[in-house]
């Protein structure tokens, strides 16, 4: 989710604010309710009223609704596992990710050139974006990552304390969706903070920036094109994408410059180059006269960037900076581009598919359940490989690394 823009929150920092509302209180209940949920219920069809929402559609989506209380408790555990940036990179940009990805570019390659003709957001953006909400539309039904948003949205109006006016809005927005025709109350599937489809729309962004694109008379996140085009509309409305823009550079930054790799110095790229900041795989510069920011983000020995507005923009999608790093970095591969010119110290090389596959095979072997053996570390296999670990006494980060598979291994 995102942070403020005016008075909207933005689309994912849902998931960050709630992420603040579980400090009281225990997974098992709601936190702060003054009435039952079925009084709570009958209370908010007064709101929906006033909104517009008609009985009929307000008795169709909460007959027999029941709160998902477990929002509370996955409010709590955020984040799960805490990530170096080279182990929370390689997650995201693995292998099978880049396959995925590059047959999803190979596909869409009409669809993506159409939207940059039309909007002027590039396709490396929109796929980084699309393989990290979604993995390029694998996870969109995926029912260990989605799940129907109205049991969540309703919890979370009706027992959130810090946030109820918040959430309340995208359950009336959510109402909204289904009144226009849009979508139905079952087949809204999302995360339990209630974003939705290819590009993880929360409800208010889907009513207020959602295109139909393809023609059919609906919008839709679950539809790609509606997806890509209502998230470059975001981009543009809400992080103010430049067109034409590339998202930044990684660069080589000599000690003179070093304290001013802190992303809020801003200065053009001519400016940065003449304090001797240079491409980080040689060359020379484009975009001499873009403004741009220095970003060292483990230190000058680690990889460093000049990020210009476009990153920012990206940004705009989730606050944080690791995000979009990994959204442009992402794009950038899937589209051939290379890995970084400077390693991170202390890292290490992804897993290939064929080594993840392994690891998911020995844990399945060994009693701990990672959801398949397809190559994708999603949260059954993190899950599975931080339990390993506790008991290979090993810190349990979730990441399957090097050391995890010679463990596996060595205990075969």
């Amino acid at each position: 989710m995102q942070l403020r823009h005016g008075s909207v929150l933005s689309r994912r920092s849902v998931l960050v604010l709630a992420g603040a509302l579980v400090a009281v209180g225990t997974g098992a209940h709601a936190q702060s309710v003054s009435q039952s949920f079925d009084a709570w219920l009958r209370d908010f069809r007064a709101k929906a009223r006033a909104r517009g929402i008609s009985d009929e559609v307000y008795d169709r989506v909460t007959r027999g609704l029941e709160p998902d209380t477990s929002v509370y408790a996955k409010d709590r555990a955020q984040p799960e596992f805490r990530e170096e940036l080279w182990q929370y990179l390689n997650r995201r940009i693995s292998e099978w990710r880049l396959i995925t990805g590059r047959a999803a570019a190979k596909k869409n390659a009409a669809l993506l050139k159409r939207l940059n003709k039309d909007f002027g957001v590039e396709p490396d953006v929109l796929l980084g974006l699309w393989g990290m909400e979604s993995a390029f539309g694998e996870l969109v039904t995926d029912e260990d990552h989605m799940k129907p948003v109205f049991p969540s949205l309703a919890a979370l109006a009706w027992g959130e304390p810090r946030r109820r006016r918040y959430w309340e809005t995208e359950f009336l927005n959510a109402l909204a969706i289904v009144q226009r025709g849009w979508g139905a109350p079952d087949m809204m599937l999302g995360s339990w903070a209630g974003a939705m489809g290819h590009t993880q729309w929360m409800p208010e962004v889907w009513l207020n920036l959602g295109i139909d694109y393809d023609g059919d008379g609906r919008v839709s996140p679950y539809e790609v094109g509606d997806a890509l085009a209502g998230s470059s509309r975001y981009l543009i409305k809400r992080g103010k994408y430049q067109a034409g823009l590339p998202w930044g550079f990684e660069v080589k930054v000599p000690d003179g410059a070093a304290r001013y790799a802190d992303a809020q110095s801003m200065r053009t790229v001519a400016d940065w180059s003449k304090l001797g900041v240079a491409p980080a795989g040689g060359g020379r510069f484009s975009h001499p006269a873009a403004r741009t920011r220095l970003w060292a983000p483990i230190g000058t020995e680690g990889p460093s960037f000049l990020l210009t507005q476009n990153f920012y923009a990206v940004k705009s999608y989730n606050p944080s900076m690791n995000y979009a790093l990994a959204v442009c970095h992402l794009g950038d591969r899937v589209l051939g581009g290379s890995d970084f010119v400077t390693p991170f110290p202390g890292g290490e090389p992804a897993l290939s598919l064929a080594e993840i596959q392994e690891v998911q095979k020995r844990l399945t072997a060994a009693g701990f359940d990672t959801g398949g053996v397809d190559g994708r570390v999603g949260n059954l296999t993190m899950r599975a490989v931080a339990n390993f670990q506790r008991q290979a006494g090993l810190t349990p980060d979730g990441y399957a690394g090097k050391d995890v598979l010679a463990a596996l291994r060595k205990g075969r």
